[in-house]
């Protein structure tokens, strides 16, 4: 799995929705990958691509916003989206999860036969 791979399915993520770092992992076929999703993400803060792959969207998988960078600018961009965030930074996942949706879109391109969509055969 490559950086690009992990970005390629969080660009996915519907806008006023979230998916985890291990929900992501599980679209690109590696589920045990959830800490090399956020490398992935982490690595966005210093790249000229940060405004283009959503990486915002991606929270931990009890539905908290982990990350310890720019919690509050996460915060804000989801809120400005129409997620709910609490006071504790949490997110309810039964309301706001994107992996279902992420997967559907994943199928679909992979029965079109998109090359270009490495996510859906597994990155």
């Amino acid at each position: 799995m490559r950086f690009a791979d992990v970005y390629r399915v969080v660009r996915l993520i519907p806008k006023g929705m979230v998916m985890s770092y291990s929900g992501v992992a599980r679209q690109c076929g590696r589920p045990r990958s959830a800490r090399y999703v956020g490398f992935a993400l982490h690595a966005l803060l210093r790249s000229p691509a940060r405004d283009r792959v959503p990486w915002w969207r991606v929270i931990n998988a009890q539905g908290r916003i982990s990350n310890q960078y720019a919690p509050e600018e996460q915060r804000r961009r989801l809120e400005a989206e129409g997620v709910i965030v609490g006071d504790d930074l949490r997110v309810d996942m039964r309301l706001f999860d994107a992996e279902l949706i992420v997967r559907q879109k994943l199928r679909r391109s992979a029965t079109r036969g998109r090359p270009d969509n490495r996510a859906a055969a597994g990155c």
